[in-house]
């Protein structure tokens, strides 16, 4: 619960004696006015107006889920027979005593004496709190009508009720909120001031690009970078150029670099293409040597796995295991148990009678983070406008799953129940995250291997672990990864890079959704189950799923250059990759990448740190463990990735023709990406 509950972070405005008038003027009867405490409070560089009557303005639980005696709230008790201790060794049963928080829905309590529910003498239900980048606008009062008043109306048209200033008037409360957004008078209405917020944090609303006017969807590419890539790129960039040019026959011959000028502001702090940044390391010429040629094994199976256990339920040979993993993968049967080692929810050493135990203790926990936002009112939930959104969210990208699997088929199906479910329980377990979109698509996988509730929502808060810079506001781990990116790419191969940045594609930024939700868009359902295993292994390399958009490009280099792509013409290609990928060939293509580059003696101490190379081999698997030789046996074709050398920089740091440039800044490749 400790990250369930709103902390008060930093108190910019804070006034006592501000009453809702519950009665509407009917009636001058005291209970008819709730005194309350107003709040403007900065937390996680955002600002959140908040009110509550006096009787809660300590309990700040109220805000999320109903008090014992409020009418909302879920009435469900442990059933008698099933609370006594049913032993570790059922865990389903165990499970079951939890069911009631899967069924019971919104109920209001039935009140003997046919008067409304009390909800602690009718105060706390009126409590409410808001973001301030949802405020859509503040309605005063008339000048010399009696005591101050303000009337909030939020973007999605819920109007709070009026708070009455009756120790002072509003103007230190403007004066306030001018501190983070422009309020000006409506042309209307002199009386209500519009806002204009200046808090340019990633926006967390994902709708359909093309239903946008042309005005709109460009404001909202430079606002929020994620829809951009999470949506057709070949149908996106044609519309983004009529928009740009418009009706005006002398905008028609703009050219593509304004086009990429545009999208690379869409991430600031996003600088590749900086020739002359200082600071920057200019690399001698390398010569990388040969690619080697990479096989891959089958999958591991059952019978290897349980070889590896002993008799406690430990596994055996850690190393060796997580080797043949990288090698091979894992046959599905193996999955629903390997994957719980692999993302970290078991330990490897753990003992059988260890992990029954850990499961019992997570079950308890996951259901009491689902019971709180069951627990939330539809009232409530109107005054808590984060909540409210993360809910909207999920149920769009719940309803807008890949039902190509038959785990997910069908608009009721049980598959995306618990996914909504397991999704709004996350936003309990990291508030301050909530949701963002693309965590969906982390999930889905994990919800189908593990085929329980409890499981995959501990499997996905592990893997968020991971991904988590991925969707922070300021985007911090993605910037890195398009980065360091940029890095391996040149260093592999400076000639294509070269090519991009001529045609202003150098900033990568067609591989956002790459690496923003692990590939999950670009391969089969069944080949990103394969993928995902092999790079949870964390071999062969630190950030390998880097070398894997290096092993794609190769593919696509030479359709690139030889078509002579442009701008559009690249984002459109790479968009149209998708589902077209083979993944054991890019496999197969990365490892060799890694091998090339760990035996050469020349490595640029930039691509060291991003790989996790410090003055020793990478940590590839080798022939020699203990592995049958008769197992069958995927070779991969020889690489045809050129490795243009990387020539010198005269020492007084002139540049000539011979020179060309790591764009990575050894403070930023020290950064660790998602």
């Amino acid at each position: 619960m400790g990250r369930l509950l709103l902390s008060l972070g930093q108190i910019i405005y804070e006034q006592e004696g501000v009453y809702i008038h519950s009665s509407c003027g009917k009636t001058n009867d005291q209970d008819s006015l709730i005194s309350g405490i107003l709040r403007v409070l900065e937390k996680d560089a955002e600002v959140i107006v908040d009110w509550r009557p006096l009787d809660d303005a300590l309990d700040s639980s109220s805000i999320l889920y109903a008090g014992k005696d409020s009418s909302s709230v879920v009435e469900w008790t442990q059933p008698p027979k099933e609370r006594g201790y049913r032993g570790s060794e059922h865990l389903n049963s165990y499970e079951a005593e939890w069911d009631m928080v899967n069924t019971v829905p919104f109920k209001k309590k039935p009140h003997t004496n046919g008067d409304a529910p009390s909800h602690r003498n009718g105060k706390s239900k009126w409590s409410f709190l808001f973001s301030l980048t949802d405020l859509k606008s503040i309605k005063q009062n008339k000048e010399g009508m009696g005591w101050s008043y303000l009337v909030f109306c939020l973007k999605d048209d819920v109007v709070l009720p009026a708070l009455h200033f009756h120790q002072g008037d509003s103007k230190l409360l403007i004066d306030s909120l001018e501190k983070y957004v422009v309020l000006c008078e409506s042309p209307q209405d002199k009386r209500t001031l519009l806002v204009n917020c200046q808090n340019k944090s990633l926006s967390q609303s994902f709708e359909n690009l093309l239903d946008e006017p042309a005005y709109g969807l460009i404001q909202k590419i430079k606002k929020d970078p994620y829809t951009a890539t999470m949506v057709g790129f070949s149908k996106v960039t044609n519309y983004i150029f009529d928009s740009l040019r418009g009706s005006d026959p002398s905008t028609h011959q703009r050219p593509p670099s304004e086009m990429a000028d545009f999208l690379s502001d869409a991430i600031p702090g996003l600088k590749i293409n900086q020739q002359e940044e200082p600071g920057f390391e200019v690399i001698t010429r390398i010569d990388l040597g040969e690619r080697p040629v990479v096989q891959r094994r089958e999958p591991v199976s059952l019978e290897e796995w349980t070889k590896n256990i002993d008799s406690e339920g430990r596994i055996l040979n850690v190393d060796n295991m997580k080797q043949m993993i990288f090698r091979g993968g894992l046959s599905h049967a193996l999955r629903k148990q390997a994957w719980k080692f692999l993302l970290g929810y078991f330990p490897w050493d753990s003992t059988k009678e260890e992990r029954t135990q850990l499961q019992k203790q997570k079950t308890d926990e996951y259901f009491r983070m689902k019971l709180q936002w069951k627990s939330v009112s539809e009232e409530q939930e109107k005054r808590n406008s984060r909540l409210r959104d993360y809910r909207s969210l999920i149920e769009k990208d719940v309803n807008r799953t890949d039902r190509t699997n038959k785990f997910y088929e069908g608009q009721d199906n049980p598959g995306l129940i618990l996914l909504h479910d397991i999704l709004m329980t996350y936003c309990m377990y990291d508030f301050d995250l909530g949701y963002v979109q693309g965590m969906s698509d982390l999930l889905s996988p994990l919800l189908y291997v593990m085929e329980n509730e409890v499981d995959a929502f501990w499997c996905f808060a592990s893997y968020m672990d991971q991904m988590h810079q991925n969707f922070e506001e300021q985007m911090q781990g993605m910037k890195t990864q398009l980065i360091q990116l940029s890095t391996l790419l040149r260093l592999l191969d400076s000639g294509f890079c070269s090519y991009l940045e001529s045609q202003d594609s150098g900033y990568l930024y067609f591989c956002f959704r790459w690496l923003l939700i692990r590939f999950k868009r670009e391969f089969s359902f069944l080949d990103i189950l394969r993928l995902w295993e092999v790079m949870w292994t964390e071999l062969p390399c630190k950030n390998f799923h880097l070398l894997l958009c290096c092993a794609i490009l190769e593919s696509e280099k030479q359709q690139i250059m030889e078509k002579h792509y442009g701008f559009n013409e690249i984002l459109k290609h790479i968009n149209e990759l998708s589902m077209k990928i083979d993944v054991e060939d890019v496999l197969c293509k990365a490892e060799a990448i890694s091998l090339q580059m760990v035996k050469c003696k020349e490595l640029p101490q930039a691509v060291c740190e991003i790989l996790g190379l410090q003055d020793s081999e990478v940590a590839t698997p080798d022939s020699d463990t203990g592995e049958d030789e008769n197992v069958a046996m995927t070779s991969c074709p020889a690489s045809t990735f050129q490795s243009d050398a990387l020539p010198v920089l005269a020492t007084s740091g002139a540049r000539d023709d011979n020179t060309t440039q790591i764009s990575v800044s050894p403070n930023v490749s020290r950064l660790t990406p998602a």
